[in-house]
């Protein structure tokens, strides 16, 4: 169980992607939510977009392994799936926030977790990612960046912290710490220099 999680605009979504077009034992969660889908999304392959009602029905049947709401929305991972897969030996990958994976972590599963949590180079890059996206109402990408300090005090939470410079490079970072993990064999991380790295984007 690999989970990715980051402040919004970072680039989880799209290494999650990376890693399950590059190798077939790799597949992503899909979760529920009660967002709208953003252009290019489909129900069912990017999320199951459900109603308000639907989800609560969902918790009410203990049918998440975790939930959580992120800036008025509701996301969540169903059990059923993940375990059918996990129990084929196949990898999963969870996109997901910092508050999802802390209860993930609790449900104490016969499954190795390997968490990573994504920094973005700087506060700069991140803003213009944003903006970049199909988020051109300045008052959303203002909500993201006014979340975004809350979110990266959690990343001592995370096994392993990772900066997405380079897109290419984050990937085989997370790559190759995957397949060490694998193996038994935790991978040193530069903690001074990400601890440098993370004053530098909460001042």
């Amino acid at each position: 169980m690999v989970v990715l999680s980051s402040p919004s605009g970072v680039g989880k979504t799209t290494i999650a992607n990376l890693l399950s077009q590059r190798s077939k034992n790799f597949k992503i969660s899909i979760s529920h939510t009660t967002r709208s889908p953003r252009i290019n999304e489909l129900d069912g392959k990017d999320y199951y977009f459900v109603n308000k009602d639907k989800f609560k029905a969902l918790i009410k049947n203990n049918s998440f392994f975790e939930h959580a709401e992120v800036f008025g929305n509701l996301y969540g991972t169903t059990k059923e799936a993940v375990v059918k897969k996990l129990n084929k030996g196949v990898n999963i990958l969870f996109d997901i926030d910092w508050q999802g994976t802390k209860q993930l972590e609790k449900q104490k599963l016969d499954y190795k977790i390997v968490t990573f949590f994504i920094l973005p180079p700087s506060k700069e890059v991140l803003k213009e990612r944003l903006s970049n996206r199909d988020m051109k109402d300045k008052l959303i990408v203002n909500e993201r960046m006014s979340q975004f300090k809350s979110d990266i005090i959690h990343w001592k939470e995370y096994d392993y912290i990772v900066i997405n410079n380079d897109l290419e490079k984050c990937y085989n970072q997370i790559k190759e710490i995957i397949v060490s993990e694998s193996k038994g064999l935790k991978k040193n991380i530069d903690i001074e220099n990400i601890e440098g790295k993370i004053q530098e984007l909460i001042n």
